[in-house]
């Protein structure tokens, strides 16, 4: 036995520690806006991506692969446990005691369970070291679908139990494919699904709820394309772009055309006149959103490109939001050129879609983060870098733009939350992966083309390898980001290792700028054997620029207090005048009846609006209207955002003098402390090209094309 200890003694005297090189790694990196492939030279960072890869070995995926037998699996796992115990030592001088009998610890095989080690945790009791054993998470994959791969690599860095085909007992995290209710009866655990999330995200609903934060806040949330919804405002499009070629007839504007549950391009086209629109479909209306066309993009290489960014929503209450450090671009395959009637259908030329391009015969598949159809968004800021680009103000403006979206969303999908999770009802907790596909205008401004629910996460390209046989291959280019993305991920999500995070509700960053750079918190807590999260905290971290936003999410506060019947999302006329009754709204020219009256209008006019609603009565944005209505009916003398806020104080102090707890109180007194919770009062500006619901008319005459201050060319 003593001849045993000397040996792993001098084992681990040779043993360097990763966390030690995930420090010294950590010291040379540059700041987060630049991720650290894109501030050295591809030599330097193709090396480094090949030693990366010793942990996430290409493999041959197609379905004659073979499988490595359990033996080697074996080897492979007491080779890992090894090290895990070399990288825990402190010092070379200490003694390594194992309690028991001096056996690696190794996890029990469960059925349908992928047998792997129990984590040791190391922790002092009377002055010597002891192993605990620590509990293996265990994850059902058995609904991950096009994730799988990715999630197993994930699995089995993180020494993780996966069930790939669910079991009885209770999981960790259940890892969904598709939705939150791909499994039903969970009662425990995280799903990385949050209901409502499909739903909120379609091109009409997210046009939406910007549309909303557009009317309180234009020059925030200019970042979103000018917008209608079809094919409710068919003629208040025609009558707008008549309008203006009317005034101007050398203007030619070009709009892009999305079905509204559509995904990977499909049914995508451009027009330049509305009389092209394609409303009907047989007998079908055609649900739809018509964008201005964004005519001057950044272009590389002559093609133009979007960038795709995957960000963690990791809680809604309180909100914490993760962005990818790493992301990909995908490029066209046809030159870029400014639209006309000509080239209106090259889709190559107009579409970044992966699923478009990939059947180009231009497509490139590369190896290499540099070159190709798909790269590396690091790839594309070391580009702009060495043409002298401040890459940190480009973060930061993403960075923006990303956490304004998801205040954005969040005041909704807390209501589908709440139908399907109650509150006192046993239930998982969520968090999600989504896709933000960014395109980078000439000048450098980011515009938000759309934000998807299931991002792909497959690491797999298809590949024809001899006429019509077509093979699943490696992407190495999905796989670096990707794999990264999920394991880094359930890292955050471990149920063994995650802490109440209440605490972390103050942001500690500057108010005068987002500070882009890595910090020593992300670390904490993290297995020393991994490398450092690829995910940086940019929500609460940056509460205090971003927190005088979440003025709709206090409107949802009151909407789902009135909701009364738990699992419902539509609040009735009952609840409507409790509403009112409560925060005391009604007067002797505002009656009862008054009330009765907004309620019909409003929710009538919605009902028309969304057609496929799942139950009768006032949603959340109605109410919004209608809490909009009554903020301007009451104090007239003051602009939009100002009546809205005025109206929410007083709602809000009516609740608390009757008992109810103010959830959102910390909001509201947070909002005063950042100086653009005073915005001028002055109307929106040219700058925002979305129209708002309610003075979309006022602007017909309004040009709907992005001004161009800044030029860069790669």
């Amino acid at each position: 036995m003593s001849e045993h200890y000397e040996k792993v003694k001098v084992q681990l005297e040779q043993m360097k520690s990763p966390a030690e090189d995930t420090g010294a790694e950590a010291e040379v990196a540059p700041a987060a806006a630049l991720p650290a492939s894109a501030s050295v030279p591809a030599s330097a960072r193709s090396a480094r991506r090949e030693s990366s890869r010793t942990s996430i070995q290409p493999r041959n995926r197609s379905k004659s692969r073979s499988k490595a037998s359990s033996r080697d699996r074996n080897a492979n796992v007491k080779q890992d446990s090894d090290k895990s115990k070399g990288s825990s030592r402190v010092g070379s001088d200490q003694m390594l005691q194992i309690k028991g009998t001096g056996k690696i610890l190794q996890g029990k095989a469960e059925t349908n369970g992928s047998r792997e080690e129990d984590k040791a945790a190391v922790g002092k009791e009377g002055g010597s070291k002891v192993v605990q054993k620590r509990r293996a998470v265990t994850v059902d994959t058995s609904k991950a679908k096009t994730s799988l791969e990715a999630l197993k690599l994930s699995i089995k860095q993180l020494k993780w139990k996966e069930f790939p085909m669910g079991r009885r007992s209770a999981c960790d995290i259940y890892w969904h494919g598709v939705s939150f209710h791909d499994n039903e009866n969970i009662v425990s655990g995280q799903v990385n699904k949050f209901p409502g999330m499909i739903e909120m995200l379609r091109k009409i609903n997210l046009s939406r709820a910007v549309r909303t934060m557009q009317e309180l806040f234009p020059e925030e949330y200019n970042f979103y394309p000018r917008s209608w919804i079809l094919p409710e405002e068919y003629q208040l499009f025609s009558t707008q772009i008549r309008l203006l070629k009317d005034n101007d007839s050398t203007l030619k504007p070009t709009f892009i055309v999305k079905p509204d549950s559509g995904s990977q391009g499909d049914g995508i086209y451009l027009i330049r006149d509305p009389a092209d629109l394609r409303v009907f479909s047989g007998s079908q209306v055609k649900q739809a959103v018509v964008q201005e066309y964004i005519q001057k993009p950044l272009l590389i290489d002559k093609l133009k490109f979007d960038i795709r960014l995957y960000v963690l929503v990791r809680s809604l209450e309180p909100l914490e939001i993760y962005i990818a450090k790493e992301g990909l671009s995908r490029f066209c395959t046809e030159p870029y050129q400014e639209p006309c009637q000509k080239n209106l259908n090259h889709v190559f030329m107009h579409l970044t879609n992966y699923s478009l391009n990939v059947h180009s015969g231009n497509f490139v598949h590369s190896d290499s983060c540099n070159t190709g159809s798909k790269r590396t968004f690091s790839s594309v800021l070391y580009r702009l870098a060495s043409k002298g680009v401040d890459i940190k103000k480009v973060w930061s403006d993403i960075i923006a733009l990303v956490i304004k979206t998801v205040i954005a969303l969040v005041p909704e999908l807390k209501v589908f939350y709440q139908a399907d999770i109650p509150p006192g009802k046993p239930g998982p907790t969520c968090f999600q992966i989504l896709g933000f596909d960014i395109l980078l205008m000439k000048n450098l401004k980011p515009v938000l083309l759309e934000v998807n629910a299931n991002p792909s996460m497959r690491i797999e390209h298809e590949q024809e390898v001899s006429p019509g046989v077509f093979e699943y291959v490696p992407s190495l280019v999905d796989e670096e980001v990707k794999v990264g993305v999920i394991r880094d991920t359930l890292r955050l999500m471990d149920p063994v290792q995650r802490k109440p995070h209440i605490s972390n509700l103050l942001g500690e960053a500057s108010e005068e700028a987002i500070v882009v750079e890595a910090g020593s918190d992300e670390k904490a807590g993290l297995v020393e054997s991994l490398p450092s999260l690829c995910l940086k905290q940019v929500f609460p971290k940056y509460m205090k620029q971003f927190n005088y936003l979440r003025i709709v999410e206090r409107i949802a506060d009151i909407f789902l207090r009135f909701l009364g019947v738990k699992g419902t999302m539509k609040l009735g006329p009952t609840g409507f005048r409790t509403f009112i009754r409560n925060c005391k709204l009604s007067n002797s020219s505002f009656t009862m009846a008054s009330v009765d009256i907004l309620y019909i209008d409003i929710t009538r006019r919605w009902t028309g609006m969304v057609p496929d609603s799942r139950e009768a009565g006032m949603g959340l944005q109605a109410f919004v209207e209608a809490f909009f209505y009554l903020a301007a009916r009451r104090f007239k003398a003051l602009p939009l955002r100002e009546q809205v806020l005025s109206l929410l104080e007083l709602c809000e102090s009516a609740l608390e003098g009757q008992g109810h707890v103010e959830k959102s109180r910390p909001q509201k007194q947070l909002s005063s402390l950042n100086p653009a919770s005073a915005h001028s009062t002055a109307p929106p500006t040219l700058s925002s090209p979305a129209p708002t619901r309610r003075h979309q008319d006022d602007q017909a005459d309004q040009t709907p094309r992005p001004s161009v201050k800044a030029n860069v060319e790669c």
